[in-house]
């Protein structure tokens, strides 16, 4: 009977969440269309509508609500079908079957569980301090390669901690493992923003100043403000999640003793698991190299300076590849990674991210996104602050259903132009707008770090929509105090 109970009330929001979003999808499509949008904007809007109700009600299964464009865009003639299911083939998605592949290997030869104890036996066994260890390395491995790259790195890793303290027995919210989950996504987050290369929306601001204001703000006037805001965010962001939304709590039984046992157990390092190792080591090293960089005077190539078309999916997808090619033992035809093991891969979030990236293909072309945008230029007469913080939440939230580099170059000459009626520096609107598009933490569709770690298992849409609508808020009062002592230094 328990069970039973606990069934009907765990369908009950997802009923009322199912008939809210058919609702609002008919009302939108019925009611007039808005001045100033297309009649496209406008069915992309109640379509949008839909997807963001049933992804955080879950009414249905998530990956099916992803697959919701490749319905409903072609019928409602926004855009066609092959441009509605051109970004289910995302580059993104690629990067994420790569990395998740070099993942499984690891797991199938326990080489994740082998690095896992010994950053754990380096760290500390307390709970909290499991958490900051995960989140300060996520945080700094984002300032240098793209937090989606960091995200899969980091999470076969965090997987094993987190399976490793887990009773199997207790029922109910497993409050470690959620917690070690968000903090790793939140952290690659937050440290991306610290560098120009950290995530798109930064590069993207940088490269439209210079087109539309003829400024420059090089690596170095970035620094100077999004290195401020990672190290004021991250603390408070271990801080909400460990002390407040998701307290741990105590580890079962002697962690320390739990930790010598389990080393013990594996013994020596296997041929399987040097290989993975090595391929590993090499597909970080890829991303890590994949773009030159400038270290003062010295200038570093990369892997683009000699071969320009590979990205971060090229990479993960050829160390995945060299994994399928790796013998451990020939004779019985065992291979560091095989089918059975990578048909383990979590199909459904594919799709979340390409039902993620077809809907904000369809906002830019339709226009809803830059309609949205044009909403700013209403707040003429009001405060500099106000303007400022109601352009982060604007942003914020936007961005939470659409990707962020969608978002950041649909952004940028809306608020340059915008800035100028409002009596704003252009700089300081579009800068706003550009680290908000980066500030999404309530939805897995609204970033890959986001998606990646809700792949694991651990965790469930209301719970990271409950920690991220918080996150979310701080974000907005963070990047309006930014904007307000920080970005003035670039001008």
């Amino acid at each position: 009977m328990t069970n039973h109970a606990g069934e009907v009330a765990a369908s009950t929001p997802r009923k009322v969440g199912g008939l809210l979003g058919l609702l609002g999808f008919v009302v939108i499509l019925a009611s007039p269309t808005p001045e100033g949008l297309s009649p496209d904007g406008w069915r992309t809007a109640a379509v949008a509508f839909l997807m963001a109700t049933w992804w955080v009600t879950e009414a249905i299964p998530i990956p099916a609500t992803a697959l919701l464009p490749l319905a409903l865009f072609p019928t409602l003639g926004v855009i066609d079908m092959t441009t509605a299911a051109t970004p289910y083939a995302h580059d993104l998605v690629f990067l994420f079957i790569g990395g998740f592949l070099v993942a499984l290997a690891m797991q199938r030869w326990g080489l994740h569980r082998r690095i896992a104890l010994a950053i754990v036996a380096r760290v500390g066994t307390s709970p909290r301090r499991l958490v900051l260890g995960f989140m300060l390395a996520s945080a700094f491995l984002s300032m240098w390669i793209s937090n989606t790259a960091t995200t899969a790195m980091m999470l076969p890793i965090a997987l094993a901690v987190g399976e490793l303290f887990r009773q199997q027995d207790r029922r109910g919210p497993y409050e470690f493992g959620i917690c070690l989950m968000l903090g790793v996504a939140y952290a690659a987050t937050i440290g991306g923003v610290a560098t120009l290369i950290g995530t798109p929306p930064n590069m993207i601001f940088a490269g439209q100043v210079e087109t539309l204001i003829g400024e420059e703000v090089g690596y170095l006037d970035w620094m100077l403000v999004g290195a401020p805001i990672s190290a004021v965010f991250l603390p408070i962001g271990w801080l909400l999640l460990t002390r407040w939304l998701y307290p741990p709590g105590d580890l079962r039984g002697d962690a320390a003793e739990v930790l010598r046992e389990e080393r013990h157990k594996l013994g020596p390092i296997t041929r399987g698991e040097a290989i993975v190792a090595v391929v590993f080591v090499c597909m970080a090293l890829g991303w890590i190299f994949r773009q030159p960089k400038t270290l003062g005077d010295l200038e570093l190539h990369g892997i683009n300076t000699f071969a320009p078309w590979v990205k971060d999916s090229t990479i993960a997808i050829g160390a995945a590849l060299l994994l399928f090619l790796a013998p451990v033992n020939l004779r019985e035809g065992k291979f560091a990674l095989d089918w059975e093991t990578a048909n383990k891969l979590p199909w459904g979030i594919m799709l979340l991210f390409g039902g993620g990236f077809s809907l904000a293909g369809a906002m830019a072309s339709s226009g809803l996104a830059a309609w949205i945008g044009s909403g700013v230029s209403a707040l003429g007469g009001a405060p500099t602050w106000l303007v400022l913080a109601a352009v982060a939440a604007l942003f914020v939230f936007l961005t939470e259903i659409t990707s962020n580099v969608a978002t950041a170059t649909m952004a940028m000459p809306i608020t340059a132009g915008a800035a100028v009626g409002l009596g704003i520096a252009p700089l300081e609107l579009m800068a706003v707008a550009a680290l908000s598009a980066s500030m999404a933490f309530m939805l897995p569709v609204a970033t890959p770090p986001n998606a990646i770690v809700f792949g694991s298992g651990l965790l469930t849409i209301p719970q990271m929509v409950r920690a991220g609508v918080v996150l979310n808020l701080i974000a907005i009062c963070i990047v309006t105090a930014a904007a307000t002592w920080l970005v003035p230094v670039l001008t």
